[in-house]
């Protein structure tokens, strides 16, 4: 639940810090000093827009603006490293699954390639070359791009997994 109080006494304290006048704050977003009055005592809250300007002005984080108070720097700077190692750990599992995807599709095209040669040859032979030599690679093609769809669908539910 939202505390216009706890806010108000934020934003007064965050205006303080800045040295300025409640006409000066009012000046600077384009409203009146009675409607930052009003903030400041919890009677009303600022529109989103001027919350968010409010918090680029002040150097605060919009969270916490609507919580009316700081958080700890450790927190912030445990919540970054946490962020930043979920980053690395992703980026670390796209890399494998780019280069699972490269050499299955490397794969995949180098037997299509030999399935149509051979299909080809079958075709205009006298009998010769059996149509085995066709089918087989055929099948590894398809099981080529079957791995290569569960990569895909793997790495695509470790992403929807996360959110």
């Amino acid at each position: 639940m939202i505390d216009q109080v706890k806010i108000g006494m934020f934003l007064k304290e965050l205006r303080k810090s800045k040295e300025k006048t409640q006409e000066e704050i009012a000046e600077m977003f384009g409203v009146s000093s009675r409607s930052v009055s009003r903030w400041e005592n919890g009677n009303t809250m600022p529109d989103l827009g001027i919350l968010v300007e409010l918090s680029d002005y002040y150097g605060v984080d919009i969270r916490e603006m609507i919580d009316g108070e700081r958080k700890s720097e450790n927190m912030d700077n445990e919540e970054k490293d946490t962020l930043l190692k979920i980053a690395e750990y992703t980026n670390k599992e796209k890399k494998q699954a780019i280069i699972r995807a490269v050499i299955l599709l490397s794969l995949e095209m180098v037997c299509a390639g030999y399935t149509i040669a051979m299909g080809i040859m079958v075709l205009k032979g006298d009998g010769q070359i059996s149509a085995g030599y066709a089918v087989i690679p055929a099948f590894i093609t398809a099981v080529f791009s079957a791995m290569l769809c569960i990569n895909a669908k793997g790495y695509l539910k470790t992403l929807t997994a996360r959110k």
